[in-house]
């Protein structure tokens, strides 16, 4: 059924869903964005996750590099679903803040982002994401470090409401 590695192995924090690979891989599948660009999440783990993008053109800067935007959108979602592996099965997720530091230009054919919780906490959960670039050759280089704040919903679906579907949702 997932199309990800998955390793459900204990990775010193405490899973609250045993389903918690598959519905990761749900959510990240009606993320349109995510499909439109064509992001890939490869790897999932308690407190962890990590999500690829081929480069294309039109992901890219006037100099040829993944545009930072693209750059941070990855991270982010690292970040987040990292923090949603954590999360009670009736609880959804959300970005607080993050900080992006680019490092280098991004320049290579697959952006990898590695999301880390870092502290899960019952209400906001801290993670970081390290992003690289890889080029043709296989080597990485590191070009960009995030650090997200995320806001643990209780109650509160992952799924889309009627309201939100209709364009009618809050921020």
């Amino acid at each position: 059924m997932l199309d990800v590695d998955v390793n459900r192995e204990s990775t010193g924090f405490s899973v609250l869903n045993p389903a918690f690979a598959e519905r990761v891989v749900t959510s990240f599948a009606r993320q349109a964005f995510m499909a439109f660009i064509g992001a890939r999440m490869v790897s999932i783990e308690p407190g962890g996750c990590d999500i690829e993008l081929p480069y294309r053109p039109e992901l890219g800067q006037q100099h040829g590099f993944f545009h930072g935007g693209v750059v941070g959108t990855l991270a982010d979602n690292a970040c987040g679903y990292a923090s949603f592996t954590l999360a009670p099965a009736d609880t959804s997720i959300l970005t607080v803040e993050y900080k992006l530091n680019l490092m280098a230009p991004a320049a290579g054919s697959v952006l990898v982002a590695r999301g880390r919780v870092i502290r899960p906490g019952r209400t906001l959960v801290v993670a970081r994401a390290d992003v690289s670039v890889r080029r043709d050759d296989g080597i990485e280089k590191p070009v960009a470090t995030a650090l997200a704040t995320l806001m643990l919903m209780a109650g509160m679906a992952d799924e889309p409401s009627a309201e939100t579907r209709k364009g009618g949702g809050t921020s």
